[in-house]
């Protein structure tokens, strides 16, 4: 086989290996074990037209409670920061979608830090949600490269040097009636934040704070459809 034959399958198999679009869900490889099931999730779409992972019980319906108890997002599995992610850009994140996500949730609801704080007398959901992972991921490849927050650099990016990376937030939430302690609603969620230069570049908030709002208009119309 020639040198120029051997150039072009070479070129061939990186087109084929890097070409393409990255997966807009997560995929079940990478579900962090926050959620106790992951058993009936689907893909859907947003409110916004966003893809997204869901699950919803039969004859649920968000009229249904007046009470929400939400605290804030966890960050799972437990962070272990590097030089891509700090500790503060990982609680900025943490702060700023839980804020978010309580300001959606009291335009409808009572909100409380707890189902022991609700008033008895009252219809309850029970919301947990984690941040489970920071992704930095290389523009144009087919596959992409999960960054949880217990390893935030990764063989991928290293290896493709100065590719430039999108950005991407990994969630999961369910929500439980607190009356029966059965989910009626189960969520994975990957959003899509600031294009980053290379693969060098720092992941900070604002990389996330657009993506963040668009979160927070799902929430809203999925509580008020």
């Amino acid at each position: 086989m020639n040198i120029s034959r051997t150039f072009l399958i070479g070129v061939g198999l990186s087109s084929m290996l890097l070409g393409g679009c990255a997966s807009q869900v997560t995929k079940e490889e990478q579900y962090s074990g926050f959620l106790p099931s992951y058993e009936g999730l689907r893909e859907t779409t947003s409110a916004n037209g966003q893809p997204v992972m869901r699950w919803v019980a039969d004859g649920f319906s968000p009229n249904n409670y007046d009470t929400v108890a939400f605290d804030q997002l966890e960050l799972y599995p437990a962070p272990r920061p590097d030089d891509r992610v700090n500790l503060q850009t990982l609680q900025e994140l943490q702060a700023l979608t839980s804020s978010s996500v309580k300001g959606v949730l009291a335009q409808k609801y009572n909100v409380v830090p707890s189902a022991n704080t609700a008033p008895a007398a009252s219809r309850t959901l029970v919301l947990n949600a984690a941040i489970t992972g920071v992704s930095a991921t290389n523009e144009g490849m087919q596959w992409y490269e999960a960054l949880p927050v217990t390893a935030v650099a990764g063989a991928v990016s290293r290896a493709a040097g100065y590719r430039d990376q999108n950005t991407e937030l990994f969630l999961e939430a369910n929500l439980v009636d607190a009356s029966t302690g059965q989910a009626v609603v189960k969520t994975v969620r990957k959003v899509r934040g600031e294009n980053l230069e290379d693969s060098t570049q720092a992941i900070t908030t604002n990389d996330f704070k657009l993506a963040i709002r668009g979160l927070a208009a799902d929430l809203n119309a999925f509580i008020n459809n």
